[in-house]
C-alpha cells in the first residue's frame, strides 16, 4: 500500500497507451520494479495486470475487428496464442539478460518500419511475393515476443502490417488490440500457475489499467487516423530511446 498511487497511475497510463498507441509495458514494468517487485516477477505481474485492460479495449473495438492483410482473424489468433505460450515459457526458463540487450534494437527496427514501412512495403511487393505464410510467420514471432516480454508489441504489430500493406492506423487498431491480448492469454495462465505473480501490486495496477484501457479505446475510435499515426510514431521513438538508455546507460 506504500506504493498504491504509483501502481495506480502506472496502470492507468499503461492501459490508455495500450488502447491508443501501444507501449504500455514501458510504464507498467518500471512502476512494478519501483514498487519493489523483482524484475522477472515484475514482468509477469505487469502482464497479468494489463491483460484485463486489453480485453476491455478489445470489447470497445469489437465492431471494428477484421482480417489483416487478407489473413483470416482465426489464423492470426491461433499463431498468436501458441507463440505467447512459448514466449512465457522462455521467460520463466531462461535469463533475460540477452533479450534485454537486443530489445532496444528490435524496437528501433519497429520504429523505422512505422516511419518507412509504406515505402519499404511498396518496394518489397514490387519484387517479392508477400503472402499469407510470411504474415503468419511474422505474427507467430511477435506472439513469442509478447509472451516473453511484450513491451511495445502493438507498435511492432503495426510495423509488420505496414510493411505487408496495411496503412490506415484506425483500421489496424482493433486487430492490434485483439492479437496482443491473444498473445497474452497463454502467458497469463502460465505466469499464474508458475506462481510468478505478486498479487497485491498486480490487483492495484489491474483495476487502474481497466479504466485507462477503456478510456483510451474510446478516444482511439474518434481521433483522425493521421493523428493516431503521428502519436504512434512519437510513442515508438520515445519508447525506443528510453529502452536504449535503460540497456546501455550504465
Amino acid at each position: 500500500m506504500d506504493h498504491f498511487w504509483l501502481l495506480a497511475l502506472g496502470g492507468f497510463l499503461a492501459g490508455a497507451m495500450n488502447a491508443l498507441a501501444g507501449g504500455g509495458t514501458f510504464v507498467s514494468l518500471p512502476a512494478m520494479i519501483a514498487a519493489g517487485v523483482p524484475s522477472v516477477q515484475a514482468n509477469a505481474s505487469s502482464t497479468v495486470a494489463l491483460f484485463p485492460g486489453q480485453l476491455t479495449s478489445a470489447w470497445a473495438y469489437w465492431d471494428g475487428m477484421r482480417p489483416v492483410c487478407g489473413v483470416p482473424r482465426l489464423h492470426l489468433l491461433v499463431v498468436s496464442v501458441i507463440g505467447g505460450f512459448l514466449g512465457s515459457l522462455l521467460l520463466l526458463w531462461t535469463p533475460s539478460s540477452v533479450f534485454d540487450f537486443i530489445l532496444p534494437w528490435l524496437l528501433l527496427l519497429a520504429t523505422l518500419a512505422l516511419v518507412f514501412g509504406r515505402h519499404v512495403g511498396f518496394f518489397l511487393r514490387r519484387y517479392f511475393h508477400l503472402g499469407t505464410e510470411l504474415m503468419l510467420a511474422g505474427q507467430f514471432v511477435l506472439g513469442i515476443y509478447g509472451g516473453y516480454y511484450g513491451g511495445a508489441i502493438g507498435l511492432m504489430m503495426v510495423a509488420l502490417w505496414t510493411v505487408m500493406g496495411e496503412f490506415d492506423m484506425r483500421i489496424v487498431n482493433p486487430p492490434r488490440i485483439l492479437l496482443a491480448s491473444a498473445s497474452n492469454v497463454a502467458a497469463v495462465g502460465t505466469f499464474i500457475v508458475a506462481g510468478a505473480v505478486r498479487w497485491p501490486q498486480t490487483l492495484i495496477m489491474l483495476v487502474a489499467a481497466v479504466i485507462g484501457g477503456y478510456g483510451g479505446a474510446r478516444l482511439g475510435r474518434v481521433l483522425p487516423p493521421q493523428i493516431i499515426r503521428i502519436l504512434t510514431i512519437i510513442c515508438a521513438a520515445a519508447i525506443t530511446a528510453a529502452f536504449f538508455v535503460r540497456a546501455y546507460a550504465a
